[in-house]
């Protein structure tokens, strides 16, 4: 490595850094997000009210039928248009506009939303009917059962799926670079344009998203034993 590209790779490691954890904190907030609307979605699609339960399988099926790039863009121009004609059509004339950051989170969160929906039904679904059976039979509360029974026995099935949309949502976050906010992706373009050194700020940039994998392989194969401990290996 000429001491050209030293320079230009110590002038561009803060903010590469930086983006390496806007990313983090776009996948967390978009994550979480993502786990209420998925169990929301899950509850819903195996209601026994068939409204509610129709609501859930068009939520599921209609979002991961919609690539994200497409409702990011919807979200950031679309969105931020509709916003202000109703706030204009209410009589005020503030100007809001949507950012990048919330874009992100809002859009990925929805979308994670509906894939965790179907991981956590079928996990739920898993769940041995007589564990459920014997949970009302002694009385318990929805809420009771649910943090009791349910989630403890849904966690070893739906770990694994949890993990594989983690890791697509670390990568997904790249996708907000269109609008131009500075994630990680985006810094490593600006980089690579600023000082035409392509191959080290991209493989840069690509590094970084293998620690962020390899990292959450480790704890998410350290949660699923714990939520397997007791349990025979397989």
């Amino acid at each position: 490595m000429s001491s050209y590209q030293n320079a230009g790779l110590l002038d561009w490691a803060a903010p590469i850094l930086h983006g390496a954890l806007v990313t983090l904190e776009i996948a967390l907030l978009a994550y979480a997000i993502g786990l209420g609307l998925g169990l929301l979605g899950a509850g819903a699609r195996l209601s026994a009210w068939p409204p509610l339960r129709a609501l859930g399988t068009l939520y599921s099926t209609l979002v991961r039928a919609v690539p994200e790039l497409l409702l990011i863009i919807l979200l950031y121009y679309a969105g931020t248009q509709a916003l202000n004609t109703l706030l204009n059509a209410l009589g005020d004339d503030t100007h809001v506009e949507i950012g990048g950051f919330v874009c992100a989170v809002g859009v990925l969160a929805f979308v994670q939303g509906a894939y965790m929906t179907e991981v956590f039904r079928g996990a739920i679904l898993a769940i041995p009917r007589g564990q459920l059976e014997a949970a009302d039979a002694y009385g318990f509360t929805r809420w009771t059962r649910f943090h009791r029974i349910v989630v403890p026995a849904m966690l070893p099935n739906a770990l694994p799926g949890m993990s594989n949309l983690w890791l697509i949502l670390v990568k997904d976050t790249a996708l907000i670079s269109v609008v131009g906010f500075e994630e990680l992706f985006f810094t490593a373009q600006q980089a690579a344009a600023s000082t035409r050194d392509y191959f080290l700020f991209y493989a840069a940039a690509g590094a970084l998203y293998l620690v962020m994998t390899l990292g959450s392989n480790a704890l998410f194969a350290r949660a699923e034993r714990h939520v397997r401990r007791g349990q025979p290996g397989l």
